[in-house]
Parts: structure tokens; C-alpha cells; sequence
């Protein structure tokens, strides 16, 4: 299969709509691609908070439309890497969207972990409570974002729910780059699956963004990864891949502990 990894320049110039045309664009040159993948929070800018309320949208708002139309016109299934969603009630929630080849939405994911500490997310936005996997052509998917990078236990809930490939968009700082590349490597190691990472580029919000985005096997080597700049990073694999390394390492049968949380069952 072939997927492309759009590495957006998040630097609030422009309008959230002008934002959206721009990426639809880029969306529609990767015809022929299996999986398109943006980064997170690319509307608003994961770190420019005053303008989350403002752009914030339903999970059928204009940023669904726009996206849905150009996952139908490229034919691929497209991750619009996440969004400001408003709820019903007023929450903000960090919320992924993944359309198929025909431009439905499949699959949404509420961010469990929410970066800021006592700041930003954190404190502005709602925690998503599900572990979201999506059953595709060309295997089942499962979601992520950013600082869930830092939390174990979700990717082994998304491997336990058959995830094959595990897609991250992000807006991760280039201070702390080096996590960024341990962090994705480690994940699809201990997994055995497929992780395309993809990063934001420039700075928003004062926070320079790190790049690097990237495509990582399940043996955890790097085999695709943009530079720091805006670009497009497209890669070709074989999922099939997948399952020849966890029987050729069966490391998964060999599970013995399952740790759950306090007051867990």
C-alpha cells in the first residue's frame, strides 16, 4: 500500500477556511494513495488557544465537508488529522476524523490524554474515554494523537482491539524531538504494527513545531521521514508485513500481565 504523511506549516496565517482549501488541495494531488494522513490541529494550531473557541466546529462541521470531499476526489481514505470539536453541551474535544476512499466518516476519536498540565488542553478541552479502532481495506487502523505517544497502555488497548496500523497526527515541539522519535519507534515496536506519525512544521502559539514526521514498521525502523520543513513524505509497504514479524517474533503470545487501572475490572 502507499501512504503519504502532509506535513502542514501551522503558523495561524490565513483564515481556518483558507487553512482547510489549501490542505483539500494537497489532499486531492495524493490520487492513487491508499492512506492520506494531516497533522493535528491544523485549523485552529494546537498551540494558539485563543483561537480555539472561535474555530471550533461538529464533527460534521466545514472542516468534515472540505475533507470529506477531497478523500472522495483523491479516492483514498484520509485521516484529516484532528480538530476544535464542539459538543452539543459546549465541551471542546481534540478529535481525530478518518474518511474512507468515498468520503464517509468512518471513525472520530476524542483525545484521551490531554497535554498543558494546569494549561491549555488540559484545562480548556475535554478528555475523549474510548480506544477507536476502523476496519479498513487494507487492515484495521487505529487512532491516536500527540501526547497519547506518552501512554503505553493505549496502544496496547488498540492492539488487543486488532489494530494492524496506528496513525498519530500531532503538533509536537522541536524541543523535545528526541522523545518524538523514541516515543513512535518504541510504539510500533512493542506493538508489531505499522505507526505513521505526522508532525506539524513551523511555530504557532510561540511553540516551534518539530516535524520529523514519519513512517515506522513493525520491526520499529523508520523506513520513511520528512525534514523540517513542508512537505509530503509518501511511502510504500506491504501490511502483510505485519503479520510475518509477529509470528517469525511472537513476542504478543507471550503476554503474561494485564495491568489495569485502580477500580478497573
Amino acid at each position: 500500500m502507499r501512504a503519504s504523511l502532509i506535513q502542514l506549516s501551522v503558523d495561524s496565517s490565513g483564515s481556518a477556511d483558507e487553512r482547510r482549501h489549501r490542505a483539500a488541495s494537497l489532499v486531492r494531488d495524493r490520487m492513487g494513495d491508499d492512506l492520506v494522513v494531516l497533522p493535528e490541529l491544523w485549523t485552529a494550531g494546537a498551540w494558539a488557544y485563543d483561537d480555539w473557541g472561535p474555530d471550533a466546529e461538529g464533527v460534521d462541521g466545514p472542516t468534515a465537508e472540505v475533507m470529506s470531499a477531497a478523500a472522495r476526489e483523491a479516492g483514498a481514505w484520509l485521516h484529516a488529522g484532528s480538530i476544535v470539536e464542539r459538543d452539543g453541551d459546549g465541551t471542546l474535544y481534540n478529535t481525530a476524523l478518518l474518511f474512507d476512499r468515498v468520503g464517509d466518516l468512518r471513525g472520530s476519536y476524542r483525545k484521551i490524554h490531554r497535554y498543558g498540565f494546569d494549561t491549555g488542553e488540559a484545562t480548556m478541552m475535554g478528555g475523549g474515554g474510548d480506544i477507536v479502532t476502523v476496519p479498513t481495506d487494507f487492515g484495521v487502523i487505529g487512532l491516536a494523537i500527540c501526547y497519547d505517544l506518552r501512554f503505553p497502555e493505549l496502544f496496547r488497548g488498540l492492539l488487543n482491539a486488532g489494530a494492524e496500523l496506528i496513525v498519530v497526527p500531532a503538533a509536537w515541539p522541536a524541543a523535545r524531538l528526541s522523545h518524538w522519535q523514541l516515543l513512535t519507534r518504541t510504539r510500533a515496536l512493542e506493538e508489531q504494527v505499522f505507526l505513521l506519525a505526522c508532525d506539524a512544521v513551523g511555530t504557532h502559539g510561540g511553540m516551534q513545531q518539530a516535524g520529523h514526521s514519519m513512517v515506522i514498521d513493525p520491526w520499529g525502523t523508520v523506513i520513511g521521514e520528512a525534514r523540517t520543513g513542508e512537505e509530503t513524505a509518501t511511502v510504500d509497504f506491504d501490511m502483510a508485513q505485519v503479520a510475518r514479524i509477529r509470528s517469525d517474533l511472537p513476542v504478543l503470545r507471550d503476554r503474561v500481565l494485564a495491568i489495569e487501572a485502580p477500580g478497573g475490572r
